[in-house]
C-alpha cells in the first residue's frame, strides 16, 4: 500500500516535464490567450516541481558535486539558449537583454539563494557550517568571472559605450571557458573533498545516508525527464514573456524588470533544489548550487552571445552601470567575509537577503 502511495505522488514528476514540451510545442512563437497563459503558469510551475525531483534523483545516484553541477550547467545551457533566441528575436531592444539577465543571474544566487540556505540552515541548526575552501574558490571565481565581463566594458576605450570590442569580447570569452573549465577540474577531480558536505566537527561527508542510492536506470530516466523539464521550463517561460511585458509595461517599470523575472523563474528549480538541501543540513551543496549557477550563468553565456554577436545586428553592451557596480562590488565584499569563517549565523543569511531585496528595489526604482 506504501509503494502504491509513494508511485502516485512521484508518478506526476514523469508525466508534467513530457506534458511540458507537447504544450511548448503547441504554444511557441504564437500570441497566447489569457485562459492559455493560466495553463501555461500551473505547467511551468509543476516542470519546475518535476526538474527539482529527478535532479536531487540524479545527484543522489552521482554523489556531490557531480550532483550540484548536472543542474547548474543543465539549467544554464538552456538559459543560454533562451538568451540567444530573445536576442534574435528583440532588435536593437536586446542590446542589454544578456547583461541584465547575467546580472539577474549573479544577484539571484549569490546574495537571493546564498541568503535564504544560510539563514534556513541556521534558523534549523543554530549555525550554517560549510568548507570555506572550495566556497573561497568558486566565489573567487564568480568575481573575476563578473568584473572581466560586465564591469571591464564599462571602462574600456577601444569602442564607444559600454561595449567592449571584437578583440575585447573574444579575449573575454576564452578568459570565460578556461575559467570555468579549470573550476570544474578542480571541483570533480583535483579536489573534489573541498566541494562536498561537512558535519559540525569539520569531517567531510562523501556519501548521503538518507537513503539507497537509486539504480543506473532510474538515473538516467530521471537525466532525460530533468532535461524534458528544463527546456519546458524555459520554453514556457518564454512564451508568458510577451504578457509579463505587457504586465511591466502597464506597471510602467524598466524593462529590465522583465530579465529579472524571466531569470526568477529560471532559477526556481536550483532555488528549490538548494534550499532542501540546506534544510538537511547540508548548506555546501547549497552553496554549490547558487555560486555554480552564477558561475555557469557568465562562463557559458559570454561565449554563446559573443558567437551569436557574429550574425546579431546592433550592438551588444555588456558594461554595468554605477548602481550596479556597486551592487555587485558589495556583494563580493560581504560573501568573502561569509565564506571565511565555514560557518553563518542568521546574521549573514540577513545581509544577503536585504542586498537581494536592495537590487530588487533599484530595478523597480532606478
Amino acid at each position: 500500500m506504501i509503494d502504491r502511495l509513494r508511485s502516485l505522488t512521484t508518478g506526476w514528476t514523469y508525466l508534467v516535464p513530457v506534458l511540458a514540451v507537447v504544450l511548448l510545442a503547441f504554444t511557441w512563437g504564437r500570441d497566447l490567450p489569457g485562459g492559455v497563459v493560466a495553463l501555461v503558469t500551473l505547467v511551468l510551475a509543476g516542470a519546475v516541481l518535476a526538474a527539482v525531483h529527478h535532479a536531487e534523483v540524479v545527484a543522489h545516484r552521482v554523489g556531490e558535486p557531480f550532483g550540484s553541477l548536472v543542474l547548474a550547467v543543465a539549467v544554464t545551457i538552456i538559459e543560454v539558449a533562451l538568451i540567444v533566441t530573445l536576442m534574435v528575436d528583440g532588435g536593437d531592444k536586446s542590446s542589454t537583454l544578456a547583461r541584465d539577465t547575467v546580472f539577474a543571474a549573479v544577484m539571484i544566487t549569490c546574495n537571493g539563494i546564498v541568503g535564504l540556505c544560510l539563514l534556513v540552515a541556521s534558523l534549523r541548526h543554530r549555525t550554517a557550517v560549510f568548507n570555506p575552501e572550495g566556497t573561497g574558490a568558486a566565489l573567487a571565481t564568480v568575481a573575476t568571472l563578473a568584473t572581466l565581463s560586465l564591469v571591464l566594458p564599462t571602462f574600456t576605450t577601444s569602442k564607444p559605450g559600454p561595449e567592449f570590442s571584437t578583440v575585447q569580447l573574444t579575449f573575454a570569452a576564452v578568459s570565460s571557458l578556461i575559467l570555468y573549465g579549470l573550476f570544474v577540474t578542480t571541483q570533480t577531480v583535483r579536489h573534489r573533498d573541498y566541494f562536498l558536505p561537512i558535519t559540525r566537527q569539520g569531517d567531510v561527508i562523501a556519501a548521503d545516508d538518507h537513503a539507497d542510492a537509486p539504480s543506473r536506470r532510474t538515473a538516467l530516466i530521471s537525466l532525460g525527464l530533468l532535461g524534458l523539464a528544463l527546456v519546458g521550463v524555459v520554453g514556457l517561460a518564454k512564451g508568458v514573456s510577451p504578457t509579463i511585458e505587457s504586465g511591466v509595461a502597464a506597471a510602467d517599470l524598466p524593462h529590465a524588470v522583465v530579465g529579472v523575472i524571466i531569470a526568477l523563474l529560471v532559477l526556481l528549480p536550483e532555488t528549490i533544489a538548494a534550499l532542501r538541501s540546506a534544510r538537511r543540513d547540508r548548506v555546501q551543496t547549497s552553496l554549490n548550487l547558487a555560486l555554480g549557477s552564477a558561475m555557469a550563468s557568465i562562463g557559458l553565456t559570454i561565449p554563446a552571445v559573443a558567437l551569436a554577436s557574429i550574425w546579431l545586428s546592433g550592438p551588444l553592451v555588456l558594461g554595468l552601470g554605477p548602481t550596479h557596480m556597486v551592487l555587485l562590488a558589495l556583494t563580493v565584499v560581504v560573501s568573502a567575509l561569509t565564506v571565511v569563517p565555514g560557518r553563518a549565523t542568521p546574521l549573514q543569511g540577513g545581509v544577503h537577503l536585504v542586498l537581494f531585496a536592495a537590487y530588487l528595489e533599484l530595478a523597480l526604482n532606478p
